[in-house]
């Protein structure tokens, strides 16, 4: 056996070691009740438990394949589960909510991140996570601010743990609060992370509510469009400083060659699910494509970070995390106050 075919061989297995793992979180996630633990994360912890006993370095190139190429391919089918109508629906109730959040999540996370000292790229995705949807919105914003695996990781961990909470404490919330099975539907699907959290914490109040709260979740995850572009802007225009400082010339940036191209496949795809070409049986089986697709990717990224570097990197991202998440919460919850929906 010469050398290519040898590498090619141990190529394959690595990319089959991130399916399996993939196939092993999916049938976990439906053994544990009530959504409260997504296939995403379980991959993401699985491959971190396993990466600390098992970590030979011909499984990184198939590692970087998965984590990169394969996410990219991931957000693209995710498009095919987005009605453009459904989005422009709920979003007339909803865009002052998102609008506040989103300023949160970025404007006040950029001040939150300095207390806690935060490298931006970590800190934004964390943020992208909490005001979008989580682990999608992580996953699509890494690839153009060249985030590490360990931020991707940091991330998710930080989103997940707030989820587990809410998940419990939200419909008791609500309850208390009075909310109306609309009001609630409109907090949980703008402030809760991660779609399964906000299916589990919305049906956990009333089925009107979980199928609203899903609705309004669906339509935040739209804003992963325009996030995207201004960071893959941002990311470039940091890449040109970085550049200067080191004595070489910074290029002009060119709109056209930023715009990240599995972005562009993402909203060609909601378009075309939008005008009814796509059934819904092909739908439904490429969103599930997508979710496996993005569970291999995240048991990739575990794959590659090990229980260490979670130690290295302290608690400042989870309390960065809690902090954010808290401040989002309140907000939506303010704002749906002061539109009289409650």
């Amino acid at each position: 056996m010469n050398t290519k075919t040898k590498e090619r061989g141990l190529f394959a297995l690595g990319v089959a070691i991130c399916a399996g793992v993939a196939a092993l979180s999916v049938f976990l996630e439906h053994l544990i009740p009530g959504g409260l633990l997504g296939a995403s994360i379980i991959a993401l912890f699985m491959g971190t438990i396993i990466n600390s006993f098992f970590h030979p370095s011909w499984i990184k190139p198939a590692l970087k394949f998965v984590s990169k190429k394969i996410l990219k391919v991931a957000i693209i089918l995710l498009g095919a589960s987005l009605s453009i109508g459904t989005i422009m629906s709920v979003g007339k109730m909803t865009f002052f909510v998102m609008i506040f959040t989103f300023l949160m999540c970025f404007g006040g996370g950029y001040f939150v991140r300095k207390i806690f000292k935060l490298n931006w790229k970590l800190g934004n995705l964390i943020s992208a996570g909490t005001g979008i949807c989580g682990g999608s919105a992580v996953a699509a914003i890494a690839p153009v601010i060249d985030a590490d695996d360990k931020d991707i990781a940091f991330a998710m961990s930080s989103t997940f743990l707030f989820d587990m909470v809410m998940i419990a404490l939200y419909p008791l919330m609500g309850k208390a609060l009075g909310m109306s099975d609309i009001a609630y539907g409109i907090w949980a699907g703008t402030s809760v992370n991660d779609t399964a959290s906000v299916v589990a914490s919305g049906y956990a109040f009333s089925e009107i509510a979980g199928d609203f709260a899903t609705m309004v979740k669906l339509t935040r995850t739209i804003a992963i469009i325009p996030t995207v572009l201004v960071f893959a802007f941002v990311g470039t225009r940091m890449k040109q400083k970085e550049l200067q400082a080191a004595g070489g010339e910074g290029k002009k940036v060119n709109i056209v060659k930023i715009i990240p191209w599995f972005i562009c496949g993402f909203l060609a795809l909601a378009i075309i699910n939008s005008i009814g070409w796509i059934p819904a049986s092909v739908s439904g089986v490429m969103k599930t494509t997508s979710k496996f697709l993005m569970v291999s990717a995240l048991a990739a990224i575990g794959l590659g970070t090990s229980i260490t570097d979670f130690k290295k990197a302290g608690l400042a991202p989870m309390f960065y995390g809690v902090t954010i998440d808290t401040l989002v919460t309140l907000t939506a919850l303010g704002v749906i106050w002061l539109m009289g929906l409650m």
